[in-house]
């Protein structure tokens, strides 16, 4: 069998960012409770930012590959600094890109990074419900993490997988097994 794709999926204009950081950390966890499960896996980035013009059409090549990721996955980490309140326009030309309902149930985790805790609710109500529009299942609650706390980001993931990752294994496993072709 294949091993699982975790793809993270970073929204953040600025290449290397602490955004990325905390998804390629959530990444990790969530290939360590997939690996508990069982599962093989391997880790990609798409960081938005190096897709440039091409996100302002339809037909680029590049962006064309990074969409053939992002539905090749098994589990989507989408992580996004807050401007402005929401998730990055460079992330909405992306996510716009992908048809309502096309990822068919792919098991999506959303990710906020902000600079201030007034932000907390925007995972829940910006980010989720773009990633749902387009199909993606979240079974966990959005990751909130605050850019002064990211010393505590390992604590943070702890208490946060803990509860969370746990439905995101029972996901890929059930989609796992629905794809499998009978013996």
């Amino acid at each position: 069998m294949e091993p699982c794709r975790i793809v993270s999926v970073v929204g953040n204009p600025k290449a290397a960012s602490r955004t990325r950081q905390v998804a390629e950390a959530v990444a990790g966890r969530v290939a360590t409770s997939l690996a508990a499960s069982g599962f093989e896996t391997s880790a990609e980035v798409i960081e938005v930012g190096e897709l440039g013009a091409g996100l302002l059409g339809w037909g680029d090549p590049t962006v064309g590959a990074a969409l053939a990721t992002i539905r090749a996955a098994d589990v989507l980490v989408i992580a996004t600094p807050t401007y402005k309140a929401t998730y990055t326009g460079l992330l909405k030309l992306l996510l716009d890109q992908i048809g309502g309902g096309e990822l068919a149930g792919l098991p999506a985790i959303p990710v906020q990074v902000a600079a201030a805790p007034q932000h907390a609710l925007a995972v829940e109500v910006h980010l989720r419900p773009v990633l749902v529009e387009i199909g993606a299942a979240c079974p966990t609650t959005g990751l909130f993490v605050l850019d002064s706390a990211l010393a505590e980001l390992p604590a943070q993931l702890d208490a946060w997988g803990s509860v969370n990752l746990p439905a995101v294994s029972a996901l890929v496993a059930a989609r796992r097994a629905v794809a499998a072709p009978s013996a």
